[in-house]
């Protein structure tokens, strides 16, 4: 017995029973750090997605900001294409090309308006182009043959412009550049409007509205013929001739008559053209038909020419004072579509 409770046998009995309790408190712990490792990667995987997504939602962030500046950000779906290809036109600004295009004209209106050959000096300052940028334009336009370069270094307007300008003259017809203003004249007055031009010794009528209002006899349809002195067109035409060739005119035709009011001898001709070259405007007062008024403005063409002239016919009760003005600011206009900038000084 006093073997079996020896202070030897003792201390080897508190070991084991040490060990077993570190050994249950070991196993205690293997189990709970079991247990806690999922808790722990699911805790560590959350931060991760938490991260990601606050990652991923930046980025929309940015996108959408990005397409708030570039006009691409759509408040409905259903826009989303149309604004994706307007965003893909890029901003609403001029193209370099359409840029070098206003400068080229730029350069060319200052050509046009210096009276002879213009350095690049003066070009840069009338414009406010760039030395370089200038330069390179009238370089191109040189080798176009739309600009000519000088010995000396200056520029003006090249062969190349009077070709295309002969081109856009040939194919300009009167009656179609003036048919539109004809037309809200006849609006305005509510008369017949008359176009006529000049063949030899008569006026020929090329268009004609016809007035809306009462029963007129036309005297005179499109493709008919008038001697000059008889009509308000003609006489537009015979005031822009020479005293002389107004004198050739009369001996040519004798001057004949239709009614009591018209021109037939050489000074009431001329003192009728005097008048005319001073109003700017020409009046038939029931020369060619008794009970018919006429008021008639020419039309120039870009050189200066009369080519062609307007008139307003209508009955003598119903004429109008004040047509003569009307007729005239018509035919300006006309006279500009064709190129006419006025008279010259």
């Amino acid at each position: 017995m006093k073997f079996l409770n020896s202070p030897a046998r003792r201390r080897r009995s508190e070991c084991a029973d040490a060990a077993a309790v570190a050994g249950r408190r070991a196993q205690a712990g293997r189990r709970a750090g079991c247990e806690s490792r999922p808790r722990l990667a699911k805790a560590i995987g959350a931060r991760r997605v938490g991260r990601a997504g606050d990652e991923e939602g930046q980025a929309h962030a940015n996108i959408a900001a990005h397409k708030r500046a570039s006009g691409q950000c759509y408040a409905n779906p259903a826009d989303k294409g149309i604004q994706l290809s307007q965003a893909a036109r890029g901003p609403a600004k001029a193209p370099a090309s359409i840029q070098v295009i206003e400068r080229m004209m730029t350069l060319l209106d200052a050509l046009a308006a210096a009276p002879g050959a213009a350095s690049l000096k003066h070009l840069v300052g009338v414009t406010g182009l760039h030395p370089s940028t200038a330069h390179r334009i009238l370089a191109a336009m040189t080798a176009a043959r739309f600009v000519e370069r000088q010995e000396t270094g200056a520029y003006r307007l090249g062969i190349r412009l009077l070709e295309l300008g002969n081109i856009v003259k040939s194919r300009i017809s009167v009656r179609e550049v003036a048919l539109p203003f004809m037309r809200a004249l006849h609006e305005a007055i509510g008369e017949a409007i008359n176009l006529g031009t000049r063949h030899e010794d008569e006026i020929v009528y090329v268009e004609r509205t016809s007035s809306g209002r009462a029963l007129v006899r036309v005297v005179y349809l499109v493709g008919g013929r008038a001697p000059l002195h008889l009509t308000s067109l003609g006489k537009l035409f015979l005031a822009a001739d020479s005293p002389q060739q107004v004198r050739d005119y009369a001996r040519r035709t004798g001057l004949p008559g239709k009614t009591p009011h018209s021109l037939t001898t050489l000074a009431a001709l001329e003192r009728e053209l005097d008048k005319v070259r001073r109003h700017g405007f020409a009046y038939d007062d029931e020369e060619a038909e008794i009970g018919l008024k006429c008021v008639a403005a020419p039309i120039h063409d870009e050189e200066g020419q009369v080519v062609a002239a307007l008139s307003v016919s209508a009955p003598a009760d119903r004429h109008g004072a004040d047509w003569g003005a009307q007729v005239r600011k018509t035919a300006d206009l006309v006279s500009r579509a064709l190129g006419y900038a006025g008279a010259r000084k």
